[in-house]
């Protein structure tokens, strides 16, 4: 199942495309959050790994974009911050194989659950950063936490150069 973490590391790389100009802090994520900064820490901390962002610590120091948010899909990130290769689990224990669904389940549903992770792993993977935060700008009406949402256009341009 994808957690939590997922939403949450595309908020924070979407609040860092957003704050481009400058290394954003994990207090001042976490505040967009409404979360702990050790989490926006820990989700930063996977990010980086990834070769998405980068962190500068000390004193003025923070997190910023390793990559263009078009180059950043939601399948990088879900793979970033997600331990588990598989969306959807079978029986954490092997089923009876003296009933015949027990003995036949874990067949018959292994397809289907590949299929249906392949499928999100293909939605994932055709949206970026920049899609979210073009959304994200738009809904927001040009505000947001309390300061105008002065986007460049190649803020959160599409792969193609097209805002």
């Amino acid at each position: 199942m994808i957690s939590s973490r997922v939403a949450v590391a595309v908020h924070v790389l979407a609040y860092m495309a957003w704050k481009r100009s400058e290394a954003v802090t994990s207090e001042r994520i976490a505040a967009s959050v409404n979360t702990n900064p050790v989490v926006v820490r820990r989700i930063v901390g996977a990010l980086r790994n990834a070769g998405m962002v980068t962190v500068q610590p000390g004193v003025g120091g923070g997190a910023t974009l390793a990559r263009e948010p078009r180059d950043i899909t939601l399948l990088d990130v879900y793979r970033a911050v997600e331990d588990r290769e598989e969306l959807f689990s079978l029986h954490p224990q092997e089923p009876s194989h003296s009933c015949s669904i027990g003995g036949n389940i874990r067949d018959v549903l292994r397809p289907i659950f590949c299929s249906a992770h392949r499928a999100v792993e293909g939605v994932l993977a055709g949206v970026t950063i920049a899609d979210v935060g073009r959304q994200v700008i738009e809904r927001a009406g040009g505000e947001c936490c309390g300061e105008t949402l002065e986007m460049p256009e190649e803020q959160f341009a599409q792969a193609d150069g097209v805002a």
